[in-house]
């Protein structure tokens, strides 16, 4: 009987401790689940809760008092699939850098785990299954699904070409904002693209943080982002980001509810919410310790809290 690679039993270096996939997945998926990140599963919230904010702001602003089951699902659904798809993709195009950082080294690809060409077949049949969802939306909703893509190609080489990666991580990351409100209305108004906007400088923020972990590799390795960039002034920048979210954010919800007429308790409620979310991000650039790792990477995880703040928010005022 050959031997048991050990390579399938290690976990990757930034996945939590004790997650499903290494605890509980069968051993020959585990390469293929590492790939699909679902042993970290804050970038399937990050991807998920734009579509849920415009989802109860869409709601909002045409007074529909219930819930889009199926839109939260399939969205739900459509998240962890197109992040698992954008990710092999992501490790695909990125496999020699990864090799050449600490944190990136154990991944599938750069370990040998997954060839390249069972990678892309992987890569192929979740975006096949995201496909299937995004189908049962309207016909807007479908053309800004299929025009994502160009996005989720581009990003992967971007940290070649431009200092500012984490720019096309927010516009892939935060699409669903716009398709969502699609999905729901049929049109993307104003307000979408506000929240649209917001997203984006959200990205700005939590992911100039995450990679604050990888400066010292990235600069050996020649991989370019904002945390190289900005260096000593990542904290003012991250300020930065912060009131543009904020801001773009209150833009939106004001546009909404103005729009809608709705009452001043609607938007007492939903502005609550972008202030809370706000007041997260400032705990967490008290909170964040730079030169540290292990900061960087707890305090880019909370921002999934942060996020989920703002959306119960946006569906309390949908329904009061």
């Amino acid at each position: 009987m050959p031997e048991a690679d050990p390579a399938l039993d290690r976990g990757v270096a930034d996945a939590p401790r004790g997650n499903w996939v290494d605890t509980y997945a069968p051993r020959a998926w585990r390469p293929y689940l590492r790939l699909s990140r679902a042993d970290r599963p804050i970038g399937t919230w990050l991807l998920l809760i734009p579509c849920l904010w415009a989802i109860s702001l869409a709601a909002l602003a045409d007074g529909y008092r219930g819930w889009d089951l199926w839109l939260a699902v399939s969205g739900a659904a459509g998240a962890f699939l197109m992040r698992g798809a954008g990710c092999t993709w992501n490790d695909l195009a990125d496999r020699d850098f990864d090799a050449r950082v600490e944190r990136t080294r154990l991944r599938p690809l750069p370990s040998g785990q997954v060839t390249p060409f069972h990678a892309g077949l992987w890569m192929v049949a979740q975006a096949l299954a995201a496909a299937l969802i995004l189908f049962t939306y309207n016909g807007l909703a479908i053309s800004l699904g299929i025009a994502s893509l160009a996005l989720v190609a581009v990003y992967p080489f971007a940290k070649r070409f431009t200092w500012w990666p984490q720019v096309f991580l927010g516009l892939a990351f935060n699409w669903g904002a716009l398709l969502a409100w699609a999905a729901h209305a049929g049109a993307v108004p104003p307000a979408a693209l506000f929240l649209y906007a917001g997203g984006i400088a959200w990205t700005l923020f939590y992911d100039t943080i995450y990679a604050l972990q990888d400066v010292e590799d990235d600069a050996m390795a020649g991989i370019r982002s904002t945390a190289r960039l900005f260096g000593q002034d990542s904290r003012k920048w991250l300020a930065g980001f912060l009131v543009a979210a904020v801001t773009c954010l209150m833009i939106a919800v004001l546009l909404v509810l103005l729009s809608s007429g709705a009452d001043a308790l609607k938007l007492v409620v939903a502005l609550g919410g972008v202030w809370a979310f706000g007041w997260h991000l400032f705990w967490q650039l008290r909170r964040l310790n730079p030169a540290d790792p292990a900061s960087c990477l707890a305090v880019f995880r909370s921002n999934r809290d942060a996020g989920l703040i703002l959306w119960l928010f946006f569906a309390a005022a949908s329904v009061v």
